[in-house]
C-alpha cells in the first residue's frame, strides 16, 4: 500500500446541553447542510470529514453525543479514546452555559486533559443574549481553552472550530516527538486499526495526555467503520 493512502484519525467528541446545537453543527460541517427543526440525540450519532492539515491527510471522526441526563452513562462511554473535545453551549440557554465546566470535567475524567476548545453557538441570535461577551471570555481564561462564536445557521465559524482543533492536536503531537524521552501505551485499539490511541509521557507535563494519533489506511472511497470497539 501506498504511503500517501495513510492518514491521521482523530477522535473528536461533541459535547453540551442539549438543543444548544451540537447535531447542527456536525450535520453543517460534515454535509454542508442545516436544519432549524430540533431532533434530540438519542445516546450517540456519528459523522466524519477528511481535511488537509499543513500538508498532512487528517480524518476527523466527529461524536455528538446527547446532552440529556439520561443518557449520560451512554454518552460517557463514547469519550473513551477521544482525541479532542468541542464543548458547546448557546448565547440563548444560560443552563447550557453554566454547564460547560461540567460538561469538560465528565471528558477529562475519562480520557484526562485533551485538545479542547469553547463553541458559543446561536451568534444569529445575540439580541436574546442571557449571556454578556465578558462572562464567555472570563470562561475560557478559566478554562485555558480559545473561544469560538459560531453560527451554524448562518455558517459561521463552524469550519474554523475544528480545523483549529486539528491543528492543535498536530501541534502537541510534534512537540511530544520532539521530546525525545521515553513513553509507554495504554488504552485500546478503538477503531480496529491495530494501533494503541493513547501515548502518555513519562516526562512531567502538568497533567496533560498526549495522544498518539491513530493510522488509518485507506483504499479508494472505503468508508471508516461506522462503530468501535470500547473498553
Amino acid at each position: 500500500m501506498k504511503e500517501e493512502e495513510i492518514e491521521v484519525a482523530i477522535k473528536v467528541v461533541v459535547v453540551g446541553n442539549g438543543a444548544v446545537g451540537k447535531s447542527s453543527m456536525i450535520q453543517r460541517y460534515c454535509k454542508g447542510i442545516f436544519t432549524k427543526d430540533y431532533k434530540k440525540t438519542i445516546g450517540v450519532d456519528f459523522l466524519e470529514r477528511q481535511i488537509e492539515v499543513n500538508g498532512e491527510d487528517v480524518r476527523l471522526m466527529l461524536w455528538d453525543t446527547a446532552g440529556q441526563e439520561e443518557f449520560d452513562a451512554i454518552t460517557r462511554a463514547y469519550y473513551r479514546g477521544a482525541q479532542a473535545c468541542v464543548v458547546a453551549f448557546s448565547t440563548v440557554d444560560r443552563d447550557s452555559f453554566d454547564a460547560v465546566t461540567n460538561w469538560l470535567q465528565k471528558v477529562e475524567n475519562e480520557v484526562g486533559q485533551i485538545p479542547s476548545v469553547l463553541v458559543q453557538n446561536k451568534m444569529d441570535l445575540t439580541a436574546e443574549s442571557t449571556v454578556t461577551q465578558e462572562e464567555t471570555e472570563e470562561l475560557a481564561t478559566k478554562l485555558n481553552t480559545r473561544l469560538y462564536k459560531t453560527s451554524v445557521k448562518e455558517n459561521t465559524n463552524v469550519n474554523e472550530v475544528f480545523r483549529y482543533l486539528a491543528e492543535l492536536y498536530l501541534s502537541q503531537m510534534s512537540s511530544l516527538s520532539e521530546e525525545n524521552t521515553s513513553s509507554h501505551t495504554i488504552g485500546c485499539d478503538i477503531f480496529g486499526t491495530g494501533d494503541p490511541v493513547v501515548k502518555r509521557s513519562s516526562k512531567k507535563t502538568n497533567g496533560i495526555i498526549h495522544l498518539k494519533p491513530s493510522k488509518q489506511r485507506t483504499q479508494g472511497k472505503k468508508k471508516m467503520l461506522d462503530r468501535c470497539t470500547l473498553l
